[in-house]
């Protein structure tokens, strides 16, 4: 009885081999039952985890697109009241320039008028001034470059 009665094909076991196998079978399998359910809510936890992030990130990302969608229809309505806007404030704009560019202008015509009146002015006083001393000036020069005063006796030479 050394081996079993039935063939089974190649493997032939011994009946003492399947004697010890048996309860070891059994043992394993008692083992396996028992920590099952603890592996299963295991993996339901960890499959709800990456299942659930998915659903919530998936949420987020609905939630993202629909403020996007939001925030992109409020830039075209700012956009759109910009370019109704802009006109209506560039005919103000263009009215005060125009009135600054003028009163600067008149500003700028008034000041160089002053600037040449008063130039032609100091320009005529120093010629007034230079007319009264040019006999003084020049009878002056003509003594620095004769060497003799104007008062001075002429020697005639004979």
């Amino acid at each position: 009885m050394d081996r079993v009665p039935y063939p089974i094909g190649p493997l032939d076991p011994k009946v003492r081999d399947l004697l010890l196998a048996l309860p070891l079978f059994a043992l394993v399998c008692l083992l396996v039952a028992r920590v099952r359910p603890r592996v299963d809510r295991l993996l339901a936890a960890r499959d709800d985890a990456s299942s659930g992030t998915g659903d919530r990130s998936e949420a987020v990302r609905v939630r993202a697109e629909r403020e996007r969608a939001l925030t992109d229809a409020l830039l075209a309505e700012a956009r759109h009241d910009a370019v109704r806007i802009r006109p209506r404030a560039q005919e103000p704009a263009a009215v005060v320039t125009a009135s600054a560019r003028e009163d600067g202008q008149r500003a700028h015509d008034t000041a160089a008028a002053e600037g040449r009146a008063r130039v032609e002015a100091e320009r005529a006083a120093a010629e007034i001034e230079l007319r009264i001393s040019v006999s003084e000036l020049a009878s002056n020069l003509v003594s620095r470059i004769v060497g003799e005063g104007p008062g001075a006796p002429v020697e005639q030479g004979g």
